[in-house]
């Protein structure tokens, strides 16, 4: 799977999100950032992220996938300090 598929996977799953993803060979790393996420703990923004890529998941096509998910106002204060990159 290409990182520009994954995008269009999670963005579909999650409106209102900035999504990017880097990665190949079954080994990518997802920043997505938005208000979906608000008030929602870590573990609950994964999942969140998780769900748009299930089946890709299960069928093996995408191996490892580390997730930075962010509100903005978190992302905001993120980026500041260069954690993570979208």
């Amino acid at each position: 799977m290409e990182p520009s598929e994954i995008k269009v996977l999670i963005e579909s799953g999650l409106q209102d999100t900035n999504v990017t993803v880097t990665g190949d060979g079954g080994h990518y790393e997802a920043v997505v950032v938005g208000d979906c996420f608000e008030g929602k703990s870590m573990v609950q923004q994964q999942k969140m992220v998780y769900a748009t890529l299930n089946d890709h998941i299960t069928n093996g096509a995408i191996h490892a996938l580390t997730i930075k998910a962010y509100t903005p106002e978190q992302w905001q204060k993120a980026s500041k300090f260069k954690i993570g990159s979208a």
